[in-house]
């Protein structure tokens, strides 16, 4: 790992542990990570899915849309190295198409369409609740090397944590409610993003990248920023050119 990448890993933890202080809001958090995953793990997009087990998992954020919906992919066929990684608890690490294919097909089937080659699932675990995976998707094949293997491990760490916190390891209902709390979140995202896409022709992406701009400079809640767009009480207007859905 190069020292520039060292420096952003440092910075990200910093950036990280800092956004875990009383009230936080989880998702902000968990989209951070998945942001500087992406750059600090040479990875075409990043995601994370959770649930409170392996039948009931959401794709709770994602760097772009196409990932949110390998991730549901995923999801709706049961198999695939992200859901893998959740039932199993370990990583799971597929090198190429090839591999996918034999391990996975019908995942497979419905991946090929996309530019993702190779992936990297991470287990959200600590003290044997698994709770989600931090996931890489990469447009090159081949495995993470040993030092950025040890990184992302790290990171899905933090996510674990950020999302559990020491008092709900000692209380399931209290880890229930927060699991359901952060996938009603993402609901309401999602609800937004389609409001924002239909009011400014825009896609997906570019729907996203408007609420989260607009969050980050109200300095407000990305879900309590999304909830305003779907009540109709937020008004986002597009500040700058958007990709516009064709």
């Amino acid at each position: 790992m190069s020292t520039t990448r060292e420096t952003l890993l440092v910075q990200t933890f910093v950036t990280l542990a800092d956004s875990m202080v009383a009230d936080y809001d989880v998702i902000d958090l968990l989209q951070n990570l998945v942001d500087q995953a992406t750059e600090l793990f040479d990875a075409s997009a990043s995601g994370i899915i959770l649930g409170p087990d392996a039948e009931h998992l959401e794709v709770i954020v994602s760097t772009s849309e196409e990932s949110r919906l390998v991730g549901l992919m995923q999801i709706r066929a049961a198999e695939g190295p992200c859901v893998e990684a959740v039932s199993s608890g370990q990583v799971v690490s597929v090198v190429d198409m090839a591999e996918m294919r034999n391990r996975w097909p019908e995942f497979a089937a419905e991946v090929a369409a996309t530019d993702y080659l190779s992936v990297h699932a991470i287990p959200l675990r600590l003290r044997g609740e698994t709770i989600g995976s931090l996931n890489l998707f990469r447009d090159h094949e081949g495995a993470l090397n040993e030092e950025d293997a040890v990184a992302a491990q790290a990171l899905s760490d933090v996510a674990t944590i950020s999302v559990l916190q020491e008092r709900a390891i000692r209380d399931s209902a209290v880890i229930r409610d927060q699991l359901q709390r952060a996938l009603n979140s993402r609901v309401v995202i999602e609800q937004a993003k389609g409001v924002l896409a239909h009011t400014h022709q825009l896609d997906m992406d570019a729907a996203f990248r408007l609420l989260r701009q607009h969050a980050r400079s109200t300095r407000a809640p990305i879900s309590v920023v999304a909830a305003g767009v779907v009540d109709r009480s937020t008004q986002i207007p597009v500040t700058q050119p958007a990709k516009t859905a064709s």
